[in-house]
């Protein structure tokens, strides 16, 4: 049994990220201006891209939905949880290669990463905890100055 001692490189991945909003046309411009970010980043590089035509979203008469199927190469698998994370895309599928290997370096880079952004997450929670009841205890004071 052989060890594997070499992370796996160049990984393909196929993502898709949708969009809710009005109008339709800003849709695409804000798809595309996604894709330009996403071939931007470190280590990535867009090789395809499907930009699907707006859709009504149902029992809306001026809310539309899109999406756009997007294929990249990815130089290493930290690099595609950090997309995650940024991008939220809807889906996403690995297409090659059929086994990722990682060393414990990589795995500690991903897990160190994850961490990072959920205690982020978490703050930016709290604040909002503390900002809403800051806002009731507001809306509490001026209701009653309101009754007198």
């Amino acid at each position: 049994m052989s060890l594997i001692s070499q992370e796996t490189k160049n990984i393909r991945v196929m993502m898709v990220i949708e969009v809710l909003g009005r109008p339709p046309k800003h849709l695409e411009k804000t798809l595309n201006d996604i894709i330009s970010k996403i071939d931007n980043e470190k280590g990535v590089s867009v090789k395809t891209k499907k930009i699907n035509k707006p859709t009504l979203v149902k029992d809306q008469k001026d809310f539309y939905t899109n999406f756009v199927e997007i294929e990249v190469e990815i130089e290493e698998i930290l690099s595609l949880a950090i997309l995650l994370f940024k991008y939220m895309p809807a889906h996403i599928e690995i297409i090659h290669p059929e086994l990722i290997a990682l060393t414990n370096n990589g795995w500690n880079d991903i897990l160190n990463e994850l961490t990072r952004r959920l205690h982020g997450y978490d703050e930016i929670a709290r604040v909002i905890q503390v900002e809403k009841g800051i806002l009731e205890k507001r809306l509490r004071d001026v209701l009653e100055k309101n009754k007198k």
